[in-house]
C-alpha cells in the first residue's frame, strides 16, 4: 500500500498539523534500538561479521574485506580514532599512458555522486595506476549499531558498483 494511504492507527506514521489545518502523514524515521556508543574497530569487525562480509585484522589493527575485483579497508583515523574511514582500491590497474583517461573516469564518478569520492592514486610498482573509492565519517558523538551496519553495508555496496563501473561503462581496468 502507498504510503500516503496508510490509516492513523499505522505505527510507522507520524501525523503532523500543517497551517491551514490539513493533516499530512509523514513516514516515521527508524530509529536505532541499541545504545549509541563510540565507534571502535572491536564493532566495525562486528558489523562486518553481523553481515557476513568475511575479513582480515592487518598489523595496524585496520579491517580488510577481499572481494575478486576489489579490497575494501576500514580503519579509524583522527586524534581520537572518531573518524571511520572505509577505503575501496580495485586489484587492477591502468597503464600510465592511461593518465588522463584515469582522471577523467574518476572525475566523473565524483561529478555524478555523492557517496565515495574516486581518486587515481601514485603509480604502484609496477607502474600502473591503482583507482580508489573513499568515505570518511566523523563518529565522535558515537552510533548504534544500526547506523554502522547500514554504513558499512551501504559502502561495500557502493565500492563494488565503483569497480564494476571502473571496468565496464568508464572502460579504465
Amino acid at each position: 500500500m502507498a504510503w500516503w494511504r496508510w490509516g492513523h492507527d499505522n505505527p510507522h506514521r507520524d501525523e503532523t498539523e500543517s497551517e491551514g489545518g490539513l493533516r499530512v502523514q509523514l513516514p516515521r524515521q527508524r530509529r536505532g534500538t541499541g545504545a549509541v556508543g563510540p565507534v571502535t574497530m572491536e564493532r566495525i569487525g562486528a558489523s562486518l561479521s553481523r553481515q557476513e562480509i568475511r575479513h582480515l585484522t592487518d598489523a595496524d589493527g585496520a579491517l580488510l574485506a577481499l572481494w575478486e575485483r576489489h579490497a575494501v579497508l576500514f580503519t579509524l583515523e583522527g586524534p581520537d580514532d572518531e573518524i571511520l574511514v572505509v577505503r575501496a582500491r580495485a586489484h587492477a590497474t591502468t597503464p600510465q599512458e592511461w593518465s588522463e583517461r584515469a582522471y577523467a573516469a574518476a572525475n566523473e564518478w565524483n561529478h555524478a555522486r555523492r557517496f565515495m569520492k574516486a581518486y587515481v592514486g601514485d603509480p604502484t610498482e609496477r607502474g600502473g595506476l591503482p583507482f580508489y573509492a573513499e568515505m570518511q565519517v566523523p563518529f565522535l558523538a558515537g552510533a548504534h549499531d544500526e547506523l554502522i551496519d547500514e554504513l558499512i553495508d551501504c559502502a561495500a555496496a557502493v565500492a563494488a558498483t565503483y569497480v564494476d563501473w571502473l571496468h565496464s561503462d568508464a572502460g579504465v581496468l
